[in-house]
């Protein structure tokens, strides 16, 4: 067995040992898991995207979509709601979990719906929606930054939703469906493909 290894490895320049992925004691294997940790986590990554994404995008144009994210975000709101003032470490993930679903619907709609608002004269919808995202920050931070069994916590998550329902409600209600009836259908198709790419990229 030892005379076929050194007979192989005279035929290539060198030990096959030392050039095998799976040699544990080698550079190569290194090399080797390095890699294919970077690729696991590579895949990883891009399949919670996609998981993440394909909930909303699933629904349908952009409008379906985000309007699916707002009631996913609402629904976390409840959750929150629902905690008692010893759970600080589930209000804090949950909290955290809201964040994360606001800052990717407002980046989808800040760079791409509220655009096509002010291209077709829908300007000053545009800007009160967007100045309201930044009210959105106001009350993250403030809740970040408070301890979470405060007894006025859980009354300033309550106004926060009740801030984030209505400006979903002037969305679907009033300003999406008006942008709608002004877009072609080429451009409905357009703004959803715009949407879904910007939520897979802050996913």
């Amino acid at each position: 067995m030892a005379t076929r290894t050194r007979s192989r490895s005279s035929s290539t320049n060198g030990s096959s040992r030392d050039k095998s992925a799976f040699n544990w004691g080698s550079t190569g294997a290194l090399a080797g898991a390095a890699v294919g940790g970077a690729m696991f986590a590579i895949a990883a990554n891009l399949g919670r995207k996609l998981a993440v994404q394909g909930m909303s995008a699933a629904k349908g144009n952009w409008a379906d979509s985000l309007a699916a994210e707002h009631e996913a975000v609402l629904a976390l709101f409840d959750k929150l709601l629902e905690t008692d003032d010893d759970q600080t470490t589930r209000r804090a993930l949950l909290l955290m979990q809201i964040g994360h679903a606001l800052d990717k619907h407002a980046y989808a709609e800040e760079h791409v719906v509220y655009p096509c608002l002010r291209e077709d004269n829908f300007r000053a919808e545009a800007e009160l929606l967007e100045k309201e995202h930044g009210e959105v920050k106001t009350y993250l931070h403030r809740l970040h930054n408070m301890a979470k069994d405060d007894p006025q916590w859980i009354g300033l998550v309550r106004e926060f939703r009740d801030s984030v329902s209505r400006h979903a409600r002037m969305e679907e209600d009033v300003v999406f469906p008006k942008l709608r009836e002004e877009i072609s259908e080429e451009m409905d198709a357009r703004i959803t493909r715009e949407v879904n790419k910007a939520g897979f990229l802050m996913a």
